[in-house]
């Protein structure tokens, strides 16, 4: 088992996120306190949650390095950060895995992220691999999320959006039925068939997606496979940004 964790926020008295906080003394003390949640003597990854515009990357990753040179945490993520500052918190502290949103419907990360990862020798963690779910065909126009459910106030998941991206499940459904496979083991096969070093890491709260999840590492896909997947993939404009506009301005720094 591989424990991973965050620092990057601080929090008022309710527990509600007050904002950006990675300053090396923050960080410190998150690590602590995260290791005492844990009942555990060490943070396996720790990754920075979002980049703080007001803290040098350097500093956070002089932070990171004091606490695994002191035995605390073992390796260095980062989260939706830019490949610039992927580089300059390498050079700090060797960088082990950042993860950024990845998937069929988001491949935003080729552009940049992935080569300067591959350049680096750096592993990499997509989360939301099934798109926050839709990639798995249970998600339809007239679907009702919880009131809580983040992906209320999410664009890409209105009503109008859903029935536009219907056609990327559709493709991926079609394909699934002749691999007898699911459409999310197929859209994780594709993730790891894309590089040895990617770690996707779709959120499940239920046994039965989570043993369809593991699935996937036995879908074997071919070179022509993967054509087929990407051609039809192209062929759907997916509409609607995957972040509100507030927390979009917080990714790729």
């Amino acid at each position: 088992m591989v424990i991973a964790t965050k620092f990057a926020f601080r929090f008022d008295a309710s527990g509600k996120q007050a904002g950006l906080d990675s300053r090396p003394e923050h960080i410190k003390e998150v690590a602590e306190a995260s290791l005492k949640r844990l009942k555990s003597e060490v943070i396996d990854l720790f990754y920075q949650h979002r980049v703080d515009p007001n803290v040098p990357i350097e500093d956070v990753a002089g932070a990171v390095k004091d606490l695994i040179k002191e035995g605390k945490v073992k390796h260095f993520g980062l989260s939706e950060a830019g490949a610039q500052t992927i580089r300059r918190a390498h050079a700090v502290q060797p960088v082990t895995a950042p993860q950024s949103e990845y998937s069929l419907w988001w491949r935003r990360p080729e552009e940049e992220i992935l080569p300067t990862l591959e350049e680096l020798g750096i592993g990499f963690v997509p989360f939301s691999p099934l798109g926050k779910g839709f990639l798995t065909g249970a998600i339809k126009e007239d679907t009702q999320f919880d009131k809580t459910d983040f992906r209320n106030i999410v664009p890409r998941f209105t009503a109008e959006n859903r029935k536009a991206n219907q056609a990327l499940v559709d493709a991926l459904g079609s394909f699934a039925d002749r691999k007898k496979a699911t459409p999310a083991q197929i859209a994780l096969a594709w993730i790891l068939a894309q590089k040895p070093w990617m770690v996707p890491i779709p959120g499940t709260t239920k046994l039965h997606r989570l043993q369809e999840n593991i699935g996937a590492a036995v879908v074997a896909l071919a070179p022509d496979d993967l054509r087929e997947i990407d051609r039809a993939a192209s062929e759907v404009k997916v509409q609607g940004a995957r972040y509100p506009e507030h927390l979009e301005q917080m990714t790729g720094r």
